[in-house]
């Protein structure tokens, strides 16, 4: 390799932050070829985690140790430019609204996406990465921003995309029954005062699934935030026909979706129907 080619790299990969990963197709486009970037493993400015994908150590750097989540997803987001957003339970909690998102067990982290890298399951993190798809919204950067301030050290400007309060509801809504379970949305609804209902009404308009707009509706009835009374449900799609969601459960007499037996029993329920 000349001399000009090895200053080039180096600068390359001197605007990777310390702890932060490359994959291939990053180093690919980069024009690193594969001799260049096993030379830089052999001498450690480079660390392969897994096939196709690298870390740029930092100088505290333990083999033994997991990779920081939010890490990996800086990562993706800000160097791989790999589209993906945060979303569901771990949007909620990353907007303070988790208190009941992760009760117990290892922390789980919901990665929405048309499609994640392969190697994204292969390397050793500290959470668990739940992979969802795009098919809730037909737009799918609606309601999802960047979450910056995200308290781990990567950089001033380190960042990655998460879904909006009003769009994770949804997202999580979408889980339900085989998510977080209807006690513990029902517990994180209650915190949900300062809903923007202008977000809310784009989001239930653009949403594909009569089952996430009924159950929307079950919830915010229940707990009557100011909110609610900003929404127009004449220009929402509530489908027709009743809805089978669970087992056992009572159909709500208002959004005819069946939910466990106590989600019926409110006072609220049937207001503003």
């Amino acid at each position: 390799m000349n001399e000009q080619k090895e200053i080039k790299i180096k600068s390359l990969l001197s605007s990777v932050p310390p702890g932060g990963l490359v994959d291939a197709g990053w180093l690919a486009r980069h024009d690193v070829a594969r001799p260049t970037v096993n030379g830089y493993v052999k001498r450690g400015w480079l660390k392969r985690l897994a096939h196709g994908v690298y870390l740029r150590p930092a100088s505290t750097y333990d083999a033994d140790q997991a990779l920081s989540w939010q890490a990996v997803t800086a990562s993706m987001n800000m160097i791989m430019d790999i589209p993906f957003h945060v979303g569901g339970m771990t949007a909620l909690s990353l907007h303070g609204h988790g208190h009941y998102a992760q009760l117990s067990g290892e922390e789980r982290v919901t990665l929405y996406a048309e499609k994640l890298p392969g190697w994204l399951s292969k390397i050793k993190v500290d959470a668990r990465f739940e992979e969802r798809g795009l098919k809730l919204f037909p737009d799918p950067e609606l309601g999802v921003e960047p979450l910056k301030n995200t308290g781990f050290s990567f950089g001033a400007d380190a960042s990655f995309p998460v879904s909006s309060p009003e769009r994770a509801i949804l997202e999580a809504l979408d889980e339900l029954p085989d998510g977080a379970g209807f006690d513990q949305l029902d517990m994180v609804f209650q915190g949900l005062p300062s809903l923007s209902p202008r977000k809310l009404m784009a989001l239930l308009t653009d949403c594909r699934k009569v089952k996430v707009v009924r159950l929307f509706f079950v919830f915010a009835d229940r707990h009557g935030h100011a909110w609610l009374k900003h929404l127009d449900k004449s220009k929402l799609d509530f489908g027709k026909g009743d809805r089978q969601l669970v087992k056992g459960g009572k159909i709500h007499p208002t959004y005819r979706i069946t939910v466990p037996a106590n989600f019926v029993t409110t006072g609220r329920e049937g207001d503003d129907a």
